[in-house]
Parts: C-alpha cells; structure tokens; sequence
C-alpha cells in the first residue's frame, strides 16, 4: 500500500531519464507531489497518462541554471537528484555535470529549507577510481556528505530495463543484421551484477520515510553476478531476433582505447551507429568488478531484487 504522504512535494530532477520516469511512477504510486525540474516539458508529459499529469509540477530549467533549481525547489519537502551522464559531451562534461549540478542543488535546498536528499551515485565511484566518471561521482557524494543535509546515497551497478540505453545497445548488436559480431571489450571476465530500475525506483522512494536511511550509502544489485561475456551470451541467447550465429569477439583493450579517441570522434550520419559510440571510461569501467553485498539494501528497504534473467525474459520483446 501506498504510504500516507498527502501531498507532500519532493523536487525531481532527471524525471525525463530512465531512472526518471520509474522514480517518478513510484512518487506518483506513493500519494507524493512530484515538482520535476525539466528541459522539456513535453518530453516529461508524454509518458503519462492525463490523471497523472494533473499531479505533477513541472518547471523548465537546469542543474547548471541555479536560479531554475530555486523556482522548483520552493515549497518542496524533500528532493531526489538524478541527473548524470555516461559519456562526455560538448560542454556537458563529467565535473559540469556530476559535481558542479550537485553544488547548485545543495545550495538550492538549502536556501528553500529542503532538508531530506536522496542522491543517485554509481557503484565503484571512490577516491582512486580509474575513470573520470566514477572520480566526479565519488566527488560529488563527498560533497553531499559533507553538505549538513539528511542525505541517503545510492550506488547502483548496471541497471536495466526495457528502456534501458544498454539494453538497447544489446539489442542492436545482437540482432542487427548490419553488425556481423558481438564485440567485448578485453577478455570478458570483469564482473556486474545488473539490478532492475523498479528496484532501484523503489528504494530511492522508500528512502524519504525512513529514518534509519538517513547519512547511509547503498549499493544496489541484482541478486546475481554475470562476467561480461556471460552477459552478452545471455542477451543472444533471450534477445527475440538475436543472430544466433553471430560470434562474441574479444576485443584487445589497447585497440579499443585508440579506437576511442579517433574513429568514435567523427560524427557519425546514422542513428543506429551513433548508439554504438564509445569512449576510454566505458572502456576501462569493463575492465574491473562491478559487484557488491546487497543485503543492507534488501533488510533496509524489505526488498528482494529481481533477478536479471527471469525479467530480461519478461520484458526482451519490449526493447
């Protein structure tokens, strides 16, 4: 059952995003009053259906606009940041992004008198991670540590779903005609442990009225670990269309790497290619372990999380 929130108002960024819009289905199902701080309002609306539109406050702006956050965040009681990026682009860079938006939505919240904060990291972020990505997100989760907030941080390994741009990408390599293997990258052996997004939606949302979450961190994963290799053998094996004579390829590391900083540097005219751009972090983020315990997450939040081969199942046809 949904719990008593009345009409409770959280501030919402990245609502438009696929985590977004589960996080948003959830405060929605949880009687909240989502207000989302968006780019595109149109974008944010066309996934709901109108009784749900009617319960949501959208504002136009952006974590790097500061004055825009201050609009969304007055009259809010809590606030759930989301916003984050996988890969560079333009000046939508790592430390703009991940720890500059961050800053501004602190200093928002402070001056509108939110306190409760719940902020989407990434698993391996840390102090001597080996990627621009997992550095400014360690960043930024020591920012709003030390920030005086009630925070709770979630640190998620790969998270799927239909709408997944993985997902998506798998899709296109396993059952794209055009696209003759299924390249990894090294030799495969790295370790993930994907985790469903109504999971993850689900604990984000429970976090706001649980006092016993409050300046903890957690990870969160599916109940199994997949080497890469595993993964994408899984992915041929459940993918309808898949090219089942298709080969996986190891692809040398250093290859990758030169390949990253020339030929996935020229713009490239069609959209199904574009989605198979890639750069060094993503590179390197499949070289190492990407695992973790969930069972703080699972007692904390009274959650079993979904395994990744049942749902993949369930929702492959939906890709």
């Amino acid at each position: 059952m949904p719990e008593s929130t009345g009409s409770c108002k959280v501030l919402l960024t990245g609502a438009t995003g696929f985590v977004g819009r589960y996080v948003l289905r959830e405060l929605l199902e949880r009687g909240y009053a989502p207000v989302c701080l968006v780019r595109d309002e149109t974008k944010l609306m066309e996934h709901l259906e109108p009784a749900e539109r009617d319960r949501i406050t959208a504002v136009k702006g952006d974590i790097l606009q500061p004055q825009t956050i201050r609009s969304a965040a007055t009259g809010c009681r809590h606030a759930i940041h989301l916003v984050g990026i996988i890969m560079e682009r333009g000046e939508q860079t790592f430390s703009r992004i991940h720890y500059e938006g961050v800053k501004n939505m602190v200093s928002a919240m402070k001056e509108c008198g939110i306190d409760r904060t719940i902020h989407m990291s990434a698993l391996g972020s840390r102090s001597d991670a080996t990627t621009k990505y997992h550095q400014t997100k360690y960043i930024a989760e020591e920012y709003v540590r030390g920030s005086g907030l009630s925070w709770t941080i979630f640190q998620p390994s790969l998270i799927h779903g239909p709408e997944a741009e993985f997902m998506q990408l798998m899709k296109t390599l396993a059952c794209g005609a055009f696209i003759p293997a299924m390249p990894y990258f090294g030799d495969g052996s790295a370790r993930i442990q994907p985790v469903d997004v109504r999971d993850v939606a689900e604990c984000m949302v429970k976090a706001l009225g649980n006092p016993k979450t409050v300046r903890q961190s957690y990870a969160l994963g599916g109940p199994r670990t997949y080497s890469w290799k595993e993964f994408y053998q899984l992915c041929q094996r459940l993918l309808p269309g898949a090219k089942k004579w298709k080969p996986l390829i190891s692809q040398p590391v250093w290859l990758a790497k030169a390949m990253a900083t020339t030929v996935m540097k020229v713009p490239l005219p069609v959209e199904k290619l574009d989605k198979l751009r890639f750069d060094v972090d993503q590179i390197q983020m499949t070289q190492e372990d990407n695992i973790c315990d969930i069972a703080p997450a699972e007692r904390d939040f009274d959650i079993t999380f979904r395994d990744f081969e049942t749902e993949l199942g369930r929702y492959a046809e939906q890709i």
